[in-house]
């Protein structure tokens, strides 16, 4: 479970992403990182701890709307599902790109329906099968990062005889530790907060978990450690070894990712080759990753009557396929846009998933003071000062989102959410109310008494 959600967590964002926030914020970025890791491990707590009280089906979306309303419910779980679909298309977007590397010729729409169909068998055999290879993929990635942080260490402090020990000089030798300002820390937070989207699938792989009050304690758990120490301890060797401003223009191009540059002044070969295959693989795990979890999603809207009845279906291996099928639009629409060129509409989806993951993450933290107010008990994972940590997570969110006065990204996030949540909240008024299903969710909690 903890490898799930390191799938969609650990992946990209580190392996590529970190050029742009380190050129934000320069050195200071690792302030930047350990703010993001503080406030992704309130999500990861408040969550866990709900889901080992109530590994129901549709993880936190349906735990909104039982201790808020069904509306929220509704919202948070249509919101989520249009992360999921927007992430599997942007991953495999990312990995057929990978794959031009070493097929320069290869047609990057031929190069999604490929990814697609691999993704998509795993995903349809059983849980368990999906399971084990996530766990395969992400293990690997865990293995390069634990080998970057050991082998980046020894450079920083000890160095080799072609490569000197530069310590932590880099950090401040260039206009200083906060070289465009304290603000830029905040500014970057932008960027930082969603490489660690992802760790919501903890929630919504409690409902298939054997042993759900014991594995989302141990896996809430480790996963904050690793994504703390992985991001921050990473992103602090790369502006102790490398300039930042350096570092910082390394954009999308994997020859220039702060892994090659590291791997590369210890002379290893293909240190390009290599780091393409890991950013490949890390695509692919979080493509996979958000398939399931976004099938899942839509098995348990159709469930409550949220979504279309024959959506609910479970095959004989208990996989929702048609979630899983109708779950593919991401796919489709990422193709598509690949084939014909248009790229601005793909430019609007991802915009949209942000919007709707920084309101998923405040209604998941909002559920959980509504669950401590209401003064539950036994669950098997308790949270120390639990309220406290929630408000911490919710200022958090909420900086983020401030970030819209200043970062275009941002503005375009919000004019195409907000617009989409006023149309999904017509459409609930107009028909989902109607079709509500209140025994379905009230049965989801007491199945979840009887897991537990």
């Amino acid at each position: 479970m903890a490898m799930i959600a390191m799938g969609s967590a650990l992946g990209t964002g580190l392996f590529l992403g970190t050029g742009a926030a380190i050129g934000v914020a320069g050195p200071a970025v690792i302030i930047t990182f350990a703010i993001g890791a503080l406030i992704a491990a309130c999500i990861a707590l408040t969550m866990g701890e709900m889901a080992s009280r109530h590994p129901v089906r549709g993880g936190f979306g349906t735990l909104a709307a039982h201790y808020l309303s069904p509306f929220w419910g509704y919202l948070t779980r249509w919101l989520y599902w249009i992360v999921t679909v927007g992430v599997t298309g942007a991953e495999l977007v990312a990995a057929s790109t990978y794959l031009t590397y070493w097929l320069p010729s290869l047609r990057l729409e031929i190069g999604i329906a490929l990814c697609a169909a691999l993704i998509i068998a795993v995903n349809l055999v059983s849980v368990g099968s999906f399971g084990a290879i996530e766990f395969v993929l992400s293990s690997i990635k865990v293995i390069a990062v634990v080998v970057f942080l050991i082998v980046g260490l020894i450079l920083v402090f000890v160095g080799l005889p072609s490569a000197p020990a530069p310590g932590l000089a880099n950090l401040t030798n260039d206009g200083g530790f906060a070289p465009n300002g304290l603000a830029a820390i905040w500014v970057a937070l932008s960027i930082v907060m969603f490489s660690f989207g992802g760790i919501e699938l903890l929630s919504i792989t409690a409902a298939e978990a054997k042993d759900p009050a014991r594995s989302i304690r141990t896996a809430a758990q480790s996963t904050i450690i690793r994504l703390a120490v992985f991001y921050v301890l990473a992103v602090t060797i790369v502006v102790a070894l490398v300039p930042w401003r350096e570092a910082a223009g390394t954009g999308d191009d994997v020859a220039a990712s702060p892994f090659v540059l590291v791997f590369d002044r210890i002379g290893v070969p293909a240190a390009a080759s290599l780091t393409n295959a890991l950013v490949l693989i890390a695509a692919l795990s979080a493509a996979n990753a958000n398939l399931y979890a976004g099938s899942r999603m839509l098995q348990s809207l159709a469930v409550d009557g949220l979504a279309p009845r024959w959506l609910a279906g479970l095959s004989r291996r208990r996989v929702p396929v048609r979630g899983l099928i109708v779950s593919t639009v991401g796919i489709v629409v990422a193709a598509l846009l690949a084939f014909t060129g248009v790229g601005n509409v793909f430019g609007y989806m991802i915009s949209l998933v942000v919007f709707s993951i920084l309101l998923v993450w405040a209604l998941i933290l909002v559920t959980f003071l509504v669950y401590r107010r209401r003064g539950v008990t036994g669950a098997t994972f308790h949270v120390p000062a639990g309220p406290v940590v929630a408000i911490v997570g919710l200022i958090g969110v909420a900086a983020v989102v401030a970030t819209v006065a200043v970062v275009p990204d941002m503005r375009v996030a919000a004019m195409v959410g907000v617009p989409a949540v006023i149309v999904a909240s017509v459409l609930y008024v107009l028909v989902a109310r109607h079709r509500l299903d209140p025994a379905e969710i009230e049965h989801a909690f007491e199945e979840a008494e009887r897991l537990r």
